[in-house]
This record gives structure tokens, C-alpha cells and sequence, in this order.
């Protein structure tokens, strides 16, 4: 299949998002307590383009393991957009930005080159392959809002998220979801408890979670809770090393 050029990428995407209507979308993500599914969100061309690039991340996928709470693999930011670039593409696609910025009626940011959770890969593959409930707390300094897009699910995991956690006197509500290819889910990452359900054997998710900030600002001790928690939990010690070069420089 052809690659497609990075002009080619944002005027397809552009194109393809003026079919959504902002406005209703951010009325839906309002009500449903800063959460909202945008099925069919990325074009078909591009997702195929994204699973055909699978192949050549997979040596530089990073297996962890935390007891009671996370199994799985992930693919950093910065293996992605060396290897992969077509995933940098779609994380800084300006249209996408755009429409994220009136859903949250917030300008939005992406994160900083040094920040290897910008975007990346999760890989369910092997037997129990999880995440336990957490939310995506923001060290930045004010709001994190994650973009989860399915790529490939021939798994029985579903994504549950738990709505109105905070909200007091609400009712919790619970969206469970099989995510599609192209299929967009996007949320306060502060706000919505998540899980990942264990996967079976022989199945395979593949799923690309993008980050987006209303300040690019992060204190230096929450810099270094946020390193460790990466090296730990996601992509190995070797990344966070890449990023404390980049800081660098």
C-alpha cells in the first residue's frame, strides 16, 4: 500500500473530520461528565496505513509487569516516530487538535518533545494481559486529555470506564467498549476511572493512546514522578534516558 504524505495525512483528516459536528460532540462530552466514543473518528485509509506499520515497531515493544495491577506492552513516542512515523503524523494532526479544543472548549496542546507518553502503542498479546481501574492524572500543570484509538482487537478485553467518579452526589455510570479500528475515545483523564479487562490466550489488542494539554508547564519533581512512572510501568529505564537527553539539548 502506498504510504500516504504528510499533506496527504492532514487534508485527509481534515476532510474526514468536517463530517463531525463540534458543537454536538462537545454538548455529549459535557453530559457525559468529559467523556465521549467518536466511532470511525480516523478515515479507513489511515488506519489501514497505521496497522501496516505494526510490523516494524514490534522489536522495540517493551513488556512490564506490575503485580495486581498491569500486564502488557508499549511502544514510546520516540520509537514511534522514528520507526513508525505515520503515528507522529496523526498525534499532530491539526485538525484533530482543533476539534479536540472545542470538545473540551479549551486550547489544546500537544506535549512536549520530551515526553515519551505523548502518544505510543498498547499491546495486549499474551494471556492476562490487563490494566486495573486508575485515571490518567495530569502532572502537568492543569488538564491532561487522552485519545485512545483502536487499531486492532481480536481480544475479549473491553475498555470499562466508570463516569461521574467525582461528581457528588452523582451516580457512577459504567461504559464498557470493544475497541473498533478507527474507533476514538476521549476523556479527562482526572476525571474518568479506566480499566482493560484481561485478554485471553491467543488474542491480540493493539491500541494508540495520544495525550493533549491545556499547559505544557510540569514542576521537576512532578517530572521525575512522571519519568519513573513511565520507566516503570510503560517503556523501560532506556527511554526515560532518551528524554533526559532531549531535555538537554
Amino acid at each position: 500500500m502506498e504510504s500516504l504524505s504528510k499533506t496527504k495525512i492532514e487534508n485527509e483528516m481534515a476532510s474526514h473530520i468536517t463530517e463531525f459536528n463540534g458543537q454536538n460532540l462537545r454538548d455529549a462530552f459535557l453530559k457525559a461528565d468529559e467523556f465521549i466514543r467518536i466511532p470511525d473518528f480516523l478515515p479507513a485509509n489511515i488506519t489501514n496505513q497505521l496497522l501496516d506499520m505494526l510490523p516494524e515497531v514490534e522489536p522495540y515493544v517493551h513488556r512490564s509487569y506490575l503485580p495486581r495491577h498491569k500486564s502488557g506492552g508499549s511502544v514510546s513516542r520516540f520509537n514511534l516516530e522514528h520507526y513508525a512515523p505515520l503515528f507522529t503524523e496523526v498525534y499532530f494532526s491539526r485538525s484533530s487538535l482543533d476539534l479536540f479544543s472545542q470538545i473540551t472548549d479549551s486550547k489544546l496542546f500537544t506535549c512536549p518533545p520530551n515526553d515519551a507518553h505523548a502518544y505510543a502503542l498498547y499491546l495486549y498479546t499474551q494471556k492476562g494481559d490487563h490494566i486495573g481501574f486508575h485515571y490518567d492524572t495530569s502532572y502537568y500543570s492543569e488538564a491532561r486529555y487522552t485519545a485512545l484509538i483502536g487499531l486492532k482487537d481480536d481480544s475479549s478485553c473491553k475498555l470499562e470506564c466508570e463516569l461521574y467518579t467525582k461528581m457528588q452526589g452523582a451516580k457512577t455510570a459504567m461504559e464498557s467498549i470493544k475497541l473498533m479500528p478507527g474507533e476514538l475515545v476521549f476523556f479527562n483523564g482526572d476525571k474518568v476511572r479506566h480499566r482493560v479487562t484481561p485478554s485471553g490466550a491467543n488474542e491480540r489488542r493493539v491500541a494508540l493512546t495520544m495525550e493533549y494539554v491545556t499547559s505544557t508547564k510540569m514542576s521537576p519533581y512532578l517530572r521525575f514522578v512522571s519519568d519513573m512512572k513511565d520507566a516503570i510501568a510503560y517503556f523501560g529505564f532506556a527511554e526515560v534516558w532518551k528524554r533526559l537527553i532531549r531535555r538537554k539539548q
